[in-house]
């Protein structure tokens, strides 16, 4: 079957150049699976594609927002309990009648001196709230600022953004510290937001749950919200650990007070925790031998950066497997897993074959492209290239075009004119 194309081959033309210009950039890995540029696109055509781009941008905005929110809350919390604590002894204070001059005096600075400490937390807490409101207004005035005439250095900034986010999820903090540092993005990603999450993950690798469980208490009523068995599954790790370490008598009384609470909702996996009791830590019984493995430890820690993305409305992949991952889903064919598979292909390569193995493959493997000028085959041997308005043309056909007007090119569909430097090579899969 035969089909000519007017644009690229996997649907709309201004889709799929939308598509390579929100990965953005000819840097690192994101530019072998882009296809197309958006630096010699007509002023409306990029700003087109940079709206589109921009609907991707929910969690650069939400997650600031959302540890923003979380210090308001945590710095409301501190001044409830401790004006309550002022008040309520302002208050006893009053109702004494034995209580004597000294004593009375003595009890009052004691007030006044712990809402002198209030006020001390109460400034640092200001510092902080201003500083992360400074964050969020940052990230806004930065998507403001993208226009047609800064959109390669939009781009590049947004690539270095991708970077980090993925540095920060694979646990290479200082790497991702030390390239927002000299990239100046510091306001732009979200290394404050993962340090935290990285002193429980530290926590849960060296086999201690106290770290993960002050987070669930200061998360509460939000993990209650999303009906999270996070604290659930570490107060049942902690139980384990006890009778590992055969201590019974603590555990059962440790059950009482952290596991019964959970019965209503949980009751069979409590069941099943419960009965380790009877077989101890060296049983070879698999349904309760896998509750004494190591392994479960890396399980908490995994579902932990689960709870925690969802916390902050972030995505539970990296945005950089979901960039490529678009761009794979339109390259992906099963001629890319055959022997004789170019080495321009990305899906030629072990490590994008793994990151595609969830992927469907695309539905273009029995299309062929037909240039529009010269009707001829557009293969390997005679490459498409796309043109800033992203419709596509076979090399012979431009190369002809280019010799006959001084390197020239204008598109017989839409009469865009642009140098043959401003197109792009597309691979055919």
């Amino acid at each position: 079957m035969e089909m000519e194309t007017d644009a690229l081959p996997n649907g709309n033309s201004q889709a799929s150049a939308g598509s390579a210009a929100s990965t953005g950039t000819n840097e690192g890995a994101l530019a072998i699976v882009a296809v197309g540029a958006v630096s010699a696109a007509p002023p409306s055509s990029q700003m087109n594609k940079l709206a589109e781009s921009l609907k991707l941008e929910h969690q650069f905005l939400r997650v600031p927002f959302e540890h923003y929110k979380k210090t308001i809350r945590s710095n409301h919390r501190i001044v409830e309990k401790e004006v309550s604590a002022v008040i309520s002894g302002v208050g006893e204070a009053a109702d004494s009648t034995d209580l004597s001059h000294d004593d009375a005096v003595q009890h009052l600075s004691s007030l006044v001196s712990r809402l002198q400490g209030l006020k001390r937390k109460l400034e640092d807490g200001s510092k902080t709230e201003h500083l992360q409101a400074q964050r969020c207004k940052a990230r806004l005035d930065h998507l403001e600022s993208a226009d047609s005439e800064n959109i390669s250095e939009w781009n590049s900034t947004r690539l270095k953004r991708i970077l980090v986010d993925y540095m920060l999820r694979m646990s290479f903090y200082d790497t991702a510290s030390k390239l927002a540092q000299d990239s100046n993005i510091q306001d732009l990603v979200d290394i404050e937001v993962f340090s935290e999450a990285k002193k429980v993950i530290d926590a849960l690798q060296n086999k201690e749950v106290t770290p993960a469980l002050a987070w669930c208490a200061d998360n509460k009523s939000r993990l209650k919200k999303s009906k999270s068995k996070f604290e659930f599954q570490l107060r049942l790790q902690e139980f384990i650990e006890l009778v590992r370490s055969e201590n019974n008598v603590r555990a059962i009384a440790y059950a009482r007070k952290y596991l019964a609470p959970w019965g209503a909702t949980h009751m069979k996996e409590l069941q099943r925790v419960m009965a380790t009791l009877a077989f101890k830590s060296n049983t070879e019984c698999p349904t309760y031998k896998v509750l004494f493995e190591s392994k479960q430890w890396e399980y908490l820690a995994e579902q932990f950066k689960q709870e925690f993305c969802r916390l902050y409305g972030m995505t539970l992949e990296p945005l950089l497997n979901i960039y490529l991952q678009a761009g794979l889903s339109a390259l992906k064919t099963p001629f890319c897993y055959e022997d004789d598979c170019t080495k321009e292909d990305p899906l030629s390569q072990e490590s994008f074959r793994k990151l595609a193995s969830p992927l469907p493959f695309s539905k273009q493997h029995h299309s062929k492209l037909v240039c529009y000028i010269t009707k001829e085959l557009m293969d390997t041997e005679n490459p498409p290239l796309v043109l800033p308005n992203g419709y596509v043309y076979s090399t012979k056909a431009i190369e002809e075009m280019a010799k006959k007007n001084n390197g020239k090119i204008t598109c017989p569909r839409t009469g865009l004119v642009c140098n043959y430097t401003d197109l792009v090579k597309a691979y055919i899969s």
